[in-house]
């Protein structure tokens, strides 16, 4: 049956229609396979453009402290004591240097440290042995460098895997948040971690691994912007020295269906691809970015020279090999591959090889043989093959375009192949192509190509294109009351204020996170989130009433933790309290910014109300302020208690807010039923000047309130003092009843 079938359509639509459509479909098969020969001429293709248009040199404040062969020939062979790398950061960070990182790694102790010396001799005189051992440790001297500067050490892996299961280890974990999905399906995983030596780990202020893998034919155009290595998430060395030199705030991983999205870093946005790898846009080896160690270490370098710089230390000698191939075409050292990278996240030139390019690739490759496959039977020979090399031709030329003006990486080798296989094949076969078969076949072609899979993948494309769209959001600000007075008390431990920091931080991005909310930045100790953007969230405005009611829920769990941790550490207890804006309306989100620099985030009136409902909650007392859309949008399901009508500093629109309390349980509450009366009782008669009814509501209302918040005792402090004013000065015949905020 099978056979006959078969037997038919071929008699039907010619059986070189068959075929073509059978060579596509294995050419879709082939590319989505994407076997080693396709990607190594994919890659040599984008290797050639790169060495047409390399990235024009720039000034960065990146430095690369060189050991190369001038520095060994001076200061002796290789390895050198750890003294020496101990003087070399004194130095380095002396010059003004903001931080740095070794692209060497310091697996071993020192040999020639006197202890070990002691050690390792057995043979030696007692007294000299116990007068080595009497010296400072050359490892011990090396961390305390480390600890007095900002230093991140390099981690390196012996074996690599994809997807394999990360082996859990007491490997240190890195301050993250996790953005949408988890990542590590998609991640690059390294099981096993090649460390520094204990002491040089601890005293170290990052870690960053350094492992750079080539492609399979040797060639390195990809770095790590993010891996998994013994279960836990690292930075790769250039983004650890930047999330070191810019306050050693959290780092965040961005996750879709389709993998790895991007790392916001350093408050910015790094794309990348699906395993958290990037593309550095190289330049040429450039001398003004090295500085040899044996300059530094003589004293020879000018004063100055790393002063506000990002420095790298590596190896460019030719004996300790470090040397790797580019798609330059060139050897490079590979400390200047970590340091190029770092200059295309500062800068924003890293090339970008989106999700959604294999979708281009495939779409422009199927609709061009198919076009090919119907337009052969109406055109001559001749005119076909002209008229089809042109048109693949502009592929290359699209392609190349788009890496010169966009540093997009769209493969032109398979449309282009693709389509000259098909044009081949065709033009032979048109030979033997009857007029009534090539009409059969014309109409056979829709049964065979849907021209709504055609419209669904133009559409995606669409949809994944740099700009803002306008959607709904809703918006949170967060902040945390007198963090100036908790910054102080840790004036003498500024390492104990960022690991407090980092530790609420991290409870916060969970509580927003578990709502899938998208957190747009941290702002030292503040943070902006917003749900409905990039993903769809039909409900968003009560996620976002419950992520609030969770974080407070957190600070106060971390509270009563810290409470204890100082009461055993003999330290006075100081506890933070957040104050939450939440804001809902129409915003336009999306990458915003300019070609050098750009964030994922959210623009418009609503953002900015939402921040001032943030800053009222310091006057109001309450922890979480809502704003009257979201409000109604949430009406029945939490614990809102209206606070006022108010004007916010900088809008001439008054805005009703309402603090949230708790959850549905606690709204359908009788004493919740009860405070709600007599609360809109109190409002209603200071709006009508009912001075007297109004204090006589506030009287029955504040024990009442105070019980669910006792915050709540602020504002009603404030609605007392507001009626004194206004007996002694009324408000004016026209007053409306809104309270004009006078701070932010």
């Amino acid at each position: 049956m099978l056979i006959r079938m078969v037997g038919w359509i071929g008699r039907w639509i010619g059986w070189a229609r068959v075929i073509a459509l059978g060579l596509i479909a294995f050419a879709v098969v082939v590319r989505v396979a994407d076997p080693v020969p396709l990607r190594i001429a994919r890659n040599l293709v984008f290797d050639f453009y790169q060495q047409q248009r390399p990235r024009e040199p720039q000034a960065f404040p990146i430095a690369i402290i060189d050991i190369d062969d001038a520095s060994l020939t001076e200061i002796g062979q290789w390895p050198w004591p750890r003294t020496r790398f101990a003087e070399l950061v004194d130095k380095t960070m002396g010059d003004g240097a903001v931080a740095m990182a070794f692209d060497i790694i310091f697996a071993e102790r020192d040999r020639l440290s006197p202890p070990k010396v002691a050690d390792d001799n057995p043979d030696l005189d007692e007294a000299l042995k116990a007068g080595l051992r009497a010296l400072p440790d050359n490892d011990r001297l090396l961390a305390e460098a480390f600890a007095r500067g900002r230093v991140v050490v390099g981690q390196t892996s012996v074996r690599s895997a994809h997807a394999a299961a990360a082996h859990e280890s007491n490997v240190p974990q890195v301050p993250h948040a996790l953005v949408g999905l988890d990542p590590l399906p998609y991640i690059t995983t390294f099981p096993d971690l090649v460390e520094n030596l204990p002491e040089l780990e601890a005293a170290a202020a990052g870690h960053g691994m350094f492992n750079v893998r080539p492609d399979p034919d040797g060639v390195y155009r990809r770095a790590p912007m993010v891996v998994s290595v013994a279960g836990q998430l690292r930075l790769g060395l250039g983004p650890e020295l930047l999330r070191v030199a810019t306050g050693g705030n959290p780092f965040a991983v961005r996750t879709n269906e389709a993998g790895i999205d991007g790392v916001v870093l350093a408050g910015k946005l790094v794309n990348t691809a699906g395993d958290g790898t990037v593309r550095p846009y190289l330049t040429p080896s450039q001398r003004h970015r090295f500085v040899s160690a044996g300059d530094i270490l003589s004293g020879r370098m000018p004063k100055g020279r790393l002063a506000g710089h990002l420095v790298f230390v590596g190896t460019s000698a030719i004996g300790l090999e470090d040397y790797r191939a580019t798609p330059l075409g060139l050897q490079m050292a590979g400390v200047e591959i970590h340091a190029q990278m770092l200059e295309n996240i500062l800068s924003g030139t890293l090339l970008e090889r989106p999700n959604y390019a294999i979708g281009i690739e495939l779409t422009a490759a199927v609709v061009t043989c198919i076009a090919l496959v119907i337009l052969t039977p109406i055109m001559n020979a001749v005119f076909l093959i002209v008229s089809g090399t042109i048109f693949l031709a502009s592929f290359a030329w699209f392609s190349f375009n788009a890496f010169t003006s966009q540093r997009l990486l769209l493969d032109a080798t398979f449309p282009i192949w693709a389509g000259l296989a098909t044009i081949i094949f065709m033009s032979s076969a048109n030979y033997l192509r009857e007029e009534r078969r090539r009409q059969r076949i014309r109409t056979a072609f829709g049964q065979y190509v849907s021209r709504d899979l055609v419209t669904e993948l133009i559409d995606n494309q669409q949809s994944l294109r740099l700009g803002g769209e306008t959607r709904e959001l809703t918006l949170l600000f967060s902040d945390v009351r007198g963090f100036t007075s908790i910054a102080e008390s840790f004036s003498d431990n500024p390492a104990g204020l960022t690991s407090l920091m980092n530790r609420l931080l991290n409870r916060l991005s969970g509580a927003i996170l578990e709502q899938k909310g998208t957190i747009d930045k941290f702002m030292g100790d503040a943070v902006m989130a917003f749900w409905n953007a990039p993903m769809d969230h039909d409900d968003h405005q009560r996620a976002a009433c419950a992520a609030a009611l969770r974080m407070v829920r957190e600070v106060a769990e971390m509270n009563a933790e810290r409470e204890v941790e100082d009461a055993a550490a003999g330290r006075a207890f100081q506890p933070m309290q957040i104050g939450i804006g939440l804001n809902t309306g129409k915003c336009t989100v999306g990458n915003m910014g300019s070609d050098m620099r750009f964030d994922y985030t959210a623009m418009g009136d609503p953002v900015n109300l939402a921040s001032r409902l943030e800053g009222q909650s310091r006057y109001y007392g309450t922890s979480i302020i809502v704003g009257s859309t979201t409000e109604a949008a949430v009406h029945g399901d939490f614990a809102l208690l209206e606070l006022d009508m108010i004007r916010v500093k900088g809008k001439s629109q008054p805005e009703r807010i309402f603090a949230l309390l708790g959850d549905r349980m606690l709204r359908e509450s009788d004493d919740f039923v009860q405070t709600t009366l007599l609360n809109g009782q109190m409002l209603g008669a200071m709006r009508a000047r009912e001075w007297d009814h109004a204090e006589q509501a506030l009287d029955e209302l504040e024990d009442m309130a105070t019980s669910f918040d006792p915050l709540l005792a602020t504002h009603f402090a404030n609605l007392r003092a507001r009626i004194a004013g206004f007996r002694l000065a009324p408000p004016p015949p026209d007053w409306d009843g809104v309270y004009d905020a006078t701070s932010k």
